[in-house]
């Protein structure tokens, strides 16, 4: 079997054919129109009768008879078949995931009798990474997270973000102050992910580390104000507990700063740098930090404060942060 062959007949098994069907199925690709008494001597090694196989890839749509007998067998256009094929799949894998929660149900109710234990999982140590990516994955509409170290999957570039983001997945994310003092957290997370269509804010205090998927699942931990170690983590799923916790999000989002990452956005009243000095502003970072984000000494970064507070009217870093608001600077 040639390697297309070999990789055809991955693809078709994943569609829910047996292995007879689709050698059955390769030959007849190979060499067109052929009898069953044909098929039969040609395609060795089968388990099963030759019409019985041939009857499967007629009922998916992928052969016909043909001849004045309808004594041969020929592929056919697959589309309308392989249409059917894949929602037979789908319907299969929805009974199997039905008959999975169905499975786990009767075990709560048999084996492990409490009413509450299939709402909050606890995972702690090296578990928690690969159940974080796990459920990320598995997002479809919207992530929305309110972002604070510890970060159990390192501080470097999120490329898992980027790719949903691609694909449509929304993401909604209120950062810390402390999110932004993680050395080269803005400049290779934060503001990759936001070039790339992540909506972002800041909020000066934010109440826990929590990520909720397409609001039907969550995982929360403490922030880092909270605990200097924080090795577990909660994954909660619908109830009334998930209820309040997107509650808590929304009341977060909403009294959070937003933060751009498009710093170069037309605006004669601002100069580029000057629009990315107030974001930085805005996430509470600190003054050392904001110069070395901007590439500037301190020096400099005091100077081109000390000329947006002038040229506000602002005596103070909130005054300057509210008008900037207001102005839409932000």
């Amino acid at each position: 079997m040639s390697s297309t062959d070999t990789e055809r007949a991955a693809h078709l098994r994943v569609l829910g054919l047996n292995d007879d069907e689709i050698n059955v199925y390769q030959y007849l690709l190979r060499t067109g129109p052929s009898s069953s008494t044909e098929l039969d001597q040609a395609v060795a090694g089968r388990t099963t009768p030759i019409e019985t196989a041939l009857t499967g890839l007629v009922q998916a749509g992928l052969a016909r008879r043909s001849g004045s007998d309808h004594s041969r067998y020929l592929p056919v256009p697959p589309d309308a078949g392989l249409e059917a094929l894949t929602l037979r799949r789908e319907s299969e894998l929805k009974q199997a995931r039905i008959e999975v929660l169905n499975a786990y149900d009767e075990f709560r109710r048999t084996v492990h009798n409490e009413s509450t234990t299939h709402l909050i999982e606890v995972v702690t140590g090296t578990a928690i990474v690969e159940r974080i990516n796990q459920i990320k994955e598995s997002a479809q509409r919207e992530i929305q997270a309110i972002d604070s170290p510890p970060y159990y999957l390192g501080a470097g570039p999120n490329q898992m973000e980027i790719e949903q983001l691609k694909r449509g997945v929304a993401y909604r994310v209120v950062y810390s102050p402390e999110s932004v003092e993680v050395p080269g957290y803005l400049t290779e997370n934060i503001l990759p992910c936001v070039e790339a269509g992540e909506q972002a804010r800041v909020l000066p205090d934010v109440p826990a580390k929590l990520t909720i998927i397409d609001t039907s699942i969550a995982f929360v931990s403490m922030s880092v104000r909270d605990t200097d170690v924080n090795r577990s983590l909660l994954i909660i799923r619908p109830s009334s507990l998930l209820s309040a916790l997107i509650g808590m999000f929304e009341l977060c989002w909403r009294n959070a700063l937003p933060l751009h990452a498009s710093v170069g956005a037309e605006d004669d009243r601002l100069e580029p740098i000057e629009r990315r000095l107030l974001a930085l502003l805005a996430t509470g970072a600190a003054d050392d930090t904001i110069a070395r984000t901007l590439g500037i000494s301190r020096r400099t970064f005091f100077r081109y404060l000390e000329r947006l507070m002038n040229r506000t009217g602002a005596s103070t870093r909130f005054q300057l942060a509210l008008h900037a608001a207001r102005e839409d600077w932000l």
